[in-house]
């Protein structure tokens, strides 16, 4: 490309759209924001109940499975990531949680300076245009959209009930003072229509000279001058392209493709590079190691009463009625994706100072998600630990860019994951068996009464465990020689190269990533902008 750009940012994602539209609304900034994925044009993207269909996409989604891992009785997990603008923000279930304070002053502690809870909280705020205005803790006039669940369902309410029976009292804030509680989870969605970050940060911009989006551009590799990188090379329409820069290259390609592009660049761990003949810039032994994720764990249960989504979606009549409210009010189920109510609560108590397990409750039952829905009233109770230790890693299988890396989540592999994972399906069925909820439970599906014992429930965890979507930490900030970002995300030993995205978590937060995301391309955006004008 003979055009020259300030900062070209790969992946238009949950963090490479904000890390865009911020960027150009400097006029004399120019940037090129590249996007391996099509545009974001498919009604399935912006209606929040859609990404039971966008789960399974070729068009908008990677598609990704694990390598076989031996902590999950040699299963491949299936990684759904965003393929689109919005990136995963335009797929996801729409969950807005920040995580708790006790996650980024950790971050702080691990010398990562100005990542400590008060340094952050003001990004999120500023991020946020919440429907309760400017209260404490949030924010009413940001580009991502925040609403509320409006109408109270049966189910949702027996369930907040139980836990409060189990010593987990209701609350109408997860985002505020504490986590703790049950409750209705807040939603990125403006009334009725999904809020990505390609709708809240890139459709005010995509008039703007000095904003360039290109889609259908997969990134293949860094242009290095030396230990400096100065652009960009992409496929884009069966030919490889490139594109320079005059300031910095911004990778924001996710947890498992920004650790891939910078080993595919010769930038990783040595002897890896070398065992695929890829010249050595920088031998950085910790990009590509270090991943976390959440793994899920879902119960199903048969529910006494037609209250549930499957009942609506298994009707003719129940399909119209949803229709229909969606249509004329912009209410009901499509409005509000799948996973309505939620809890965090000490699963280990005696171990655990804040809340170690999230809930996502749903008022549907489905074999997986995003799969046809069972043809009974079924409802699903998932967990998830918040804070794994398992520690998995991404590597390239060789040198040709176009190949998906090796991901080894390595889930379960420690004694408190482990204990983590049954505890939660015990506090699962805590719930189910409460006063409040019982009414409603006819009987447990999965994993069923036959799984009784601990043993019996690690290897139900084993079996049919799976992500939800927060893959982490491969590119990690930090101070020590694994760290492969500092704290203001600029990669150690190059120049003119940053990562902005949720692989630079040196651990995970405790809870869904896609808030977290955005708060962190904001702040890089006010950091980027302070580098720039010290150079000058």
């Amino acid at each position: 490309m003979s055009e020259q750009f300030d900062y070209i940012i790969v992946g238009a994602g949950s963090a490479g759209c904000v890390l865009a539209g911020r960027l150009s609304e400097d006029p004399a900034t120019r940037v090129l924001l590249l996007e391996a994925g099509p545009p974001d044009r498919s009604l399935w993207i912006h209606l929040p109940i859609g990404y039971g269909k966008t789960m399974w996409s070729d068009t908008y989604n990677w598609r990704f499975n694990t390598d076989p891992d031996p902590n999950m009785n040699g299963r491949r997990i299936y990684w759904p990531r965003g393929k689109t603008l919005g990136g995963s923000s335009s797929i996801n279930g729409l969950i807005y949680i920040r995580g708790q304070r006790e996650d980024y002053d950790h971050w702080a502690a691990l010398g990562n300076t100005g990542w400590g809870y008060e340094d952050v909280l003001p990004y999120f705020i500023k991020s946020e245009g919440n429907q309760r205005g400017a209260i404490p803790f949030h924010g009413s006039e940001g580009p991502l959209k925040v609403s509320d669940i409006s109408a109270r369902h049966e189910l949702i309410e027996a369930f907040i009930d139980g836990a409060g029976q189990i010593g987990v009292p209701r609350t109408d804030d997860f985002n505020g003072a504490q986590q703790e509680g049950a409750g209705y989870y807040q939603l990125t969605t403006h009334k009725g229509w999904r809020c990505s970050t390609a709708k809240a940060y890139l459709d005010p911009g995509r008039g703007r000279q000095n904003l360039r989006i290109e889609t259908g551009a997969f990134a293949a590799g860094l242009i290095m001058d030396g230990r400096r990188a100065v652009g960009v090379r992409f496929r884009q329409g069966g030919e490889i392209k490139s594109a320079r820069c005059n300031a910095e290259v911004l990778l924001a390609a996710g947890s498992i493709q920004s650790p891939q592009l910078l080993q595919l660049s010769g930038i990783g761990p040595r002897a890896l590079l070398e065992q695929h003949g890829i010249p050595v810039v920088l031998d950085a032994p910790g990009v590509g190691e270090n991943l976390q994720d959440h793994l899920q764990i879902r119960l199903s249960f048969e529910c006494t009463k037609p209250i549930t989504v499957n009942d609506q979606l298994n009707s003719l009549v129940g399909k119209m009625q949803i229709g229909l409210q969606w249509l004329l009010f912009r209410s009901g189920p499509l409005a509000v994706g799948i996973n309505q109510g939620g809890c965090f609560m000490r699963a280990l108590a005696d171990e655990a100072s804040t809340p170690d397990i999230q809930f996502h409750v749903a008022t549907l039952s489905a074999d997986m998600a995003g799969g046809k829905v069972h043809p009974y009233s079924g409802f699903t109770m998932s967990i998830c630990q918040l804070r794994p230790e398992s520690r998995g890693h991404i590597r390239i299988r060789g040198a040709d860019p176009f190949e998906p890396p090796e991901m080894q989540p390595n889930y379960l592999s420690t004694d408190l994951d482990r204990r983590t994972a049954v505890a939660g399906v015990k506090a699962v069925r805590a719930i189910a068996a409460s006063v409040a909820m019982r009414p409603y439970v006819k009987r447990e599906v999965k994993p069923g009464p036959q799984d009784a014992t601990d043993d019996a429930l690690l290897e139900f965890c084993r079996n049919n465990g799976a992500t939800i979507f927060h893959p982490t930490g491969t590119c990690r900030m930090g101070i020590d020689p694994l760290a492969v970002v500092d704290a203001r995300l600029r990669v150690n030993g190059v120049a003119g190269l940053r990562v902005v995205d949720c692989s630079v978590m040196p651990t995970l937060v405790s809870g869904n990533t896609n808030a977290p995301a955005v708060m962190m391309a904001e702040k890089a955006v006010d950091m980027i902008r302070a580098d720039a004008k010290n150079k000058r």
